[in-house]
């Protein structure tokens, strides 16, 4: 006799597009476990393989672009997807490939974090790749997240903002221009801020929509950006509504940097399983 099948329905599916970590503290395993730790089911596109460590990346082999694109289509054949994640994508080819698969399924949120360089400032992608990003992907964002620095970066490239400069009306221009470009919203993190708090804010196309402000953190940290990325991306596949989704991101995101960790002689990395740790400090005390 054959086993009764499961009647359990299926959490909902996150995409994620995303590069290699070997250190798992961000790309692609990052995701994973983030978006399995906020109830959804990971799959994920290999988009990149990095040689890198805790302080920082010495090499990115893009994956072939029918490769990208292929191992998409066979997924989105048969499972169905709440919503997009994309970080590191390797390659102004890859950036494209990408671009025409989610055209297919523009009901789909898209998160996009433009991974533009590591903490330590190695770089991913050059100017071409930002033009392919803005032209091919920007308009078919729901929510944009870079931090200020990407933030600055993607607008010059527009013609937008201020050249290297600091301070919040400068990122409110980058985020219009950003806007224009095609992106719904942009979420412009503050960590390379000189602030006292961290301030992150959502803007939409008639300016801010929230502005969240987070106890500053010590140290240097590997991955926040893709566990900020996944985890809005788990709350929106779940339901929630964007402004609120940007918060409980948040929220999961400062609670995995406040309880980070330091595996090797680099950066520290979020613990995104920092519930099951807690379980266990209150069982041994």
């Amino acid at each position: 006799m054959s086993p009764t099948a499961p009647t359990r329905p299926a959490p909902p599916a996150v995409l994620s597009f995303a590069a290699s970590d070997p250190t798992g503290g961000a790309g692609v395993q990052a995701d994973i476990l983030t978006l399995a730790c906020l109830g959804c089911h990971p799959l994920s596109v290999l988009t990149a393989i990095t040689v890198q460590d805790t302080a920082g990346v010495e090499g990115v082999l893009p994956v072939d672009p029918g490769w990208v694109a292929d191992q998409a289509r066979a997924l989105l054949e048969d499972i169905p997807v709440a919503a997009f994640k994309m970080g590191l994508l390797g390659s102004v080819e890859v950036i494209a490939a990408i671009a025409e698969v989610v055209a297919d399924y523009p009901d789909i949120p898209l998160i996009l974090d433009p991974v533009l360089a590591s903490g330590r400032g190695d770089q991913f992608a050059d100017e071409e790749m930002i033009e392919a990003m803005i032209g091919l992907l920007l308009p078919q964002t729901t929510l944009l997240t870079p931090n200020s620095l990407e933030a600055r970066r993607l607008a010059q490239q527009l013609g937008e903002g201020d050249e290297g400069g600091r301070g919040g009306s400068g990122l409110a221009d980058c985020a219009h221009g950003l806007i224009n470009a095609g992106c719904e919203q942009v979420l412009i993190t503050g960590t390379h801020e000189g602030t006292a708090l961290v301030v992150n804010t959502l803007y939409g196309s008639h300016g801010v929509i929230r502005t969240d402000r987070w106890e500053r953190l010590p140290g240097s940290y590997h991955g926040s950006g893709c566990t900020l990325a996944s985890a809005i991306a788990a709350h929106l596949a779940r339901g929630v509504e964007i402004a609120e989704a940007v918060r409980g991101g948040q929220e999961y995101t400062w609670r995995t940097l406040a309880a980070g960790y330091r595996p090797g002689m680099g950066q520290f990395i979020p613990d995104r399983l920092f519930w099951s740790r807690e379980d266990d400090d209150g069982a041994d005390a």
